[in-house]
């Protein structure tokens, strides 16, 4: 019985990050598009949003994670 409750379990992780993936495939592709309209319509350049990309990701790379 244990065993056939850890094999569901497992099922249920898999089905879980199945939908995280899917999630993150819908968040991107609207980001992707929310960033090339912008682009196309001049409000930002693609130049602009790499910079600042990469800003941010240099910023967040050197914030200090909680110890647990």
């Amino acid at each position: 019985m244990n065993s056939h409750r850890s094999a569901m379990d497992e099922v249920r992780m898999a089905a879980k990050l199945a939908d995280l993936k899917d999630e993150h495939y819908r968040n991107t592709l609207a980001l992707s598009t929310l960033i090339e309209l912008l682009v196309d319509k001049g409000v930002v350049t693609r130049e602009e949003v790499e910079r600042k990309a990469a800003e941010l990701d240099s910023f967040m790379a050197h914030l200090p994670y909680p110890k647990v």
